[in-house]
């Protein structure tokens, strides 16, 4: 039996709260049981130095943690004058998972950029934002299209996201802290809704994992992301 008494290929509770935040174009509120992302999409007009002059545009994301947002006070990455390791890899995988199912051309000479702000962790923080990033995302290209700013919809399908793990040598679904803290091995995998893969992170944490193993974990990952698409559509439904 898992720690939250849950089956190995349930989900733990989630929800998609829309429109929590008055000024961005697109907002959301994630939450994957005691796990809490606060997500915005702002639009930038003009795109990165770099980018000037293709015609096309660019989303981006940065990812953060509340002081408070684990059992203990970690201290502002501001005030330590730069971003850990993990939190720029984080944020790097949040602007792919997204940009994997955005038709930039369509986008034209505009940012978006996400905010993901973790108000609690409880595991699996950067599959939450991910998954509420694309209701965020959506949100905010629709009011650009309501606006008459885009002609087309440049959002070519949806993404999501979802950790998996060997605990207790068996293959479950969706880790929490508890879980994520003693697992042989855990993963986190990003989907589209076409089921094309944009990325998999997999680790053996205590010992290597079997590709039967791995497979048992792919396979939960595609039902619970299935899950998790039927949730994004009701979150962003009119």
């Amino acid at each position: 039996m898992r720690p939250s008494e849950r089956a190995p290929d349930e989900l733990r509770a989630v929800t998609l709260e829309t429109g929590v935040n008055r000024y961005a174009e697109g907002s959301c509120l994630i939450s994957f049981g005691h796990t809490k992302v606060l997500v915005t999409a702002s639009v930038d007009d003009g795109v990165p130095g770099w980018m000037r002059g293709k015609g096309q545009g660019w989303v981006t994301a940065e990812y953060g943690m509340l002081p408070r947002a684990t059992h203990t006070r970690g201290r502002r990455e501001a005030a330590q004058g730069k971003q850990s390791g993990r939190t720029q890899e984080i944020q790097r995988l949040i602007g792919r998972s997204l940009r994997a199912v955005v038709d930039m051309k369509v986008l034209g000479e505009r940012q978006i950029q996400i905010d993901c702000d973790v108000i609690q962790a409880d595991g699996g923080t950067r599959t939450a934002a991910i998954t509420g990033a694309w209701v965020a995302l959506r949100l905010a290209t629709r009011y650009l299209m309501e606006e008459g700013v885009l002609k087309a919809d440049p959002i070519l399908d949806q993404v999501a996201a979802v950790s998996c793990g060997v605990c207790s040598d068996r293959p479950v679904l969706d880790l929490d802290y508890e879980e994520d803290s003693s697992a042989e091995a855990d993963s986190n995998f990003v989907l589209t809704g076409n089921g094309d893969i944009v990325e998999i992170q997999a680790t053996g944490e205590k010992r290597g994992f079997t590709r039967a193993e791995f497979e048992a974990l792919y396979g939960l990952a595609e039902k619970g992301i299935g899950e998790l698409f039927i949730l994004q559509r009701a979150a962003i439904a009119v």
